[in-house]
């Protein structure tokens, strides 16, 4: 039987806000994110971007592999967890959202989202210099089925145009944000170029999965070793 693929999802890698803050279990402390990847590592896991780890989801090789995923482009990916990636010779991808390269996390703040920059143009060719993998996430981070049809296709299209430009390389790789995706987002997302993308359902990947609603497994703040541990291998 083959493998099923975890799919790990990140967002911010910072010391937690407050327990009252929105959204706070989506930011993992440095520390718990070090002991993750070291428990990836220990138990024989390759951490790897989701270009490298499609092969293994499509059935095409075997191993034993995490795929790692961030999502919004924040700097504290950059500043606190790319040196542990490096670290231990994993490669992982991260979805940005084109039109905030450089800017802040613009769509949270409404919510009461503490303001916390992105990285700029310069870390993300530093990003994909280093072997890891520059994904999109639209140009404003969106619900795409709720706006217009059109808009749609530009968020989706002029994202990728926009990520290519910054890194010279080709991005194929494209996140819905909040998960909000349906059959028609996904046909876009195949029309603009893209080959794969990530959704927010709840499991792991394999060989049956469409690459254009590809399932993760989201970290939270809250998660011990252990609950890490049994989504990595039984979820």
């Amino acid at each position: 039987m083959p493998r099923l693929i975890p799919i790990l999802l990140y967002h911010q890698i910072d010391i937690p806000p407050v327990r009252s803050a929105p959204f706070r279990s989506f930011t993992v402390h440095p520390d718990a994110f070090r002991r993750q990847m070291n428990w990836l590592k220990r138990l024989g896991y390759r951490g790897l971007s989701l270009r490298e780890a499609m092969p293994y989801i499509r059935g095409e090789k075997t191993g034993k592999v995490a795929a790692i995923t961030f999502d919004d482009g924040f700097l504290n990916v950059y500043e606190k967890a790319l040196p542990v990636l490096q670290e231990h010779g994993f490669t992982a991808t991260n979805f940005f959202v084109a039109n905030q390269v450089g800017g802040r996390n613009a769509w949270d703040i409404p919510f009461g989202v503490a303001p916390a920059p992105c990285m700029s143009a310069t870390h993300l060719r530093e990003w994909a210099a280093l072997g890891h993998e520059v994904g999109s996430h639209t140009l404003d981070h969106v619900h795409l089925p709720q706006v217009p049809f059109e808009e749609a296709i530009k968020q989706i299209a002029q994202s990728r145009e926009k990520l290519q430009d910054i890194i010279g390389e080709a991005v194929t790789s494209f996140c819905y944000p909040y998960g909000d995706e349906n059959a028609d987002m996904r046909k876009l997302a195949r029309d603009a170029g893209y080959d794969y993308a990530t959704t927010t359902t709840r499991r792991r990947a394999g060989k049956g999965d469409d690459p254009f609603g590809l399932p993760r497994l989201t970290i939270r703040c809250k998660h011990t070793w252990l609950h890490f541990l049994k989504k990595c291998l039984t979820r």
